[in-house]
């Protein structure tokens, strides 16, 4: 079976070997997001993928309060900012290494999931690469967990990292 030639399998590339052209990483700077980071630029590599890494500010969680007091705002924004400058050097570093194309997206104004979500649309992701805490039971039904929730609402194929 040639390149160019389908494969007969729904929603796969016709080239085996370039399976994935586009993914989106999604960020939030933690331990569990740099394991994923190294996993997703390993996957880019090898497919000759570009990577969009989409870091998502939550948005602010005391609303009201920042009418009444704008600095709270200012400085959540001017922390979420900071921390996602932070994770997108690094995740630079991370790209230039690998010699992956990289993009890195600020999206705010967004739940995390509904971004990651919104985001992996917009670049038109092959792949979303998101990493897990690795809660279970209880913790995960009482804190959520953002991978759960991409994989259950995702209609891409999405790669949870432990």
């Amino acid at each position: 079976m040639g390149p160019s030639q389908p494969t007969g399998r729904v929603g796969l590339p016709s080239d085996p070997c370039t399976m994935f052209k586009h993914i989106l990483l999604a960020t939030d700077g933690s331990a569990s997001a740099e394991h994923a980071a190294k996993k997703a630029m390993d996957l880019a590599r090898v497919h000759g993928a570009r990577v969009t890494a989409a870091y998502v500010i939550d948005p602010y969680p005391y609303i009201g309060l920042g009418a009444v007091n704008p600095m709270g705002f200012d400085a959540y924004m001017a922390a979420a900012q900071e921390a996602a400058a932070k994770a997108f050097v690094h995740l630079s570093d991370l790209a230039k290494a690998a010699g992956v194309q990289l993009e890195a997206r600020l999206v705010e104004e967004s739940h995390v999931v509904d971004g990651i979500l919104s985001m992996a649309d917009e670049a038109s992701a092959d792949l979303i690469v998101v990493g897990s805490h690795g809660r279970s039971g209880i913790q995960r039904l009482l804190l959520g967990g953002v991978a759960h929730k991409v994989v259950a609402q995702s209609t891409r194929p999405v790669l949870v990292v432990r």
